[in-house]
């Protein structure tokens, strides 16, 4: 009998407050785990720009060394969808099923790369709106006003979360290629 506890009314009648059981994140846990992975790779990055000059002294070149990040970047998603087909799918999975779990990598990227760039900017590197600006200025690419309006946190959280979202599914739809493995290719591996 009830005695009227709304969480027993709520077991009588097979009912969950919380839509994403236990037991689906644990389905995603992986790909979490690589998201976060990913997030403090790009904030490690940004320090070791920092620390190299990148952010001031050498701001001519900040555009040329900051595209080397694709490297580590790359790996990241290279270890998750080997991480997600050995430990979760048992050796197997389709280009599909590598798609998805880069492309839930991808979203917890972008839904933690606003507080990623409030730390870049915040504590890591509070220097470099101004700085970059004043090089684009120096260098005549764009006016002081325009240097201004753009070098911005509210431009980069928007800049950084869209960029997330189009390199991280432009990088998982390549990598997810090279990462399926259907089952009669397992046939005959030894179990390590």
């Amino acid at each position: 009998m009830l005695t009227g506890n709304l969480s027993e009314l709520a077991v009588a009648l097979n009912f969950n407050f919380f839509p994403i059981k236990k037991e689906r994140m644990h389905t995603y846990r992986i790909e979490i785990k690589w998201g976060v992975v990913f997030t403090l790779m790009m904030l490690a990055w940004v320090l070791l720009e920092r620390l190299v000059g990148l952010h001031d002294q050498h701001v001519d070149r900040h555009a040329i060394y900051t595209n080397f990040v694709a490297i580590p970047s790359v790996l990241i998603y290279c270890l998750a969808l080997r991480d997600k087909r050995e430990y979760f799918y048992g050796g197997t999975m389709t280009y599909k099923q590598g798609f998805i779990t880069g492309a839930i990598v991808t979203a917890v990227v972008v839904l933690l790369s606003p507080l990623a760039q409030y730390i870049t900017h915040t504590i890591i590197s509070p220097d470099y709106f101004s700085n970059v600006a004043a090089y684009a200025v120096r260098s005549g690419a764009t006016t002081q006003a325009e240097a201004e309006a753009y070098f911005r946190l509210d431009n980069y959280l928007i800049q950084s979360a869209v960029g997330a979202l189009i390199m991280g599914l432009l990088t998982t739809a390549i990598v997810a290629l090279f990462f399926r493995k259907h089952p009669e290719e397992v046939i005959g591996e030894p179990i390590a």
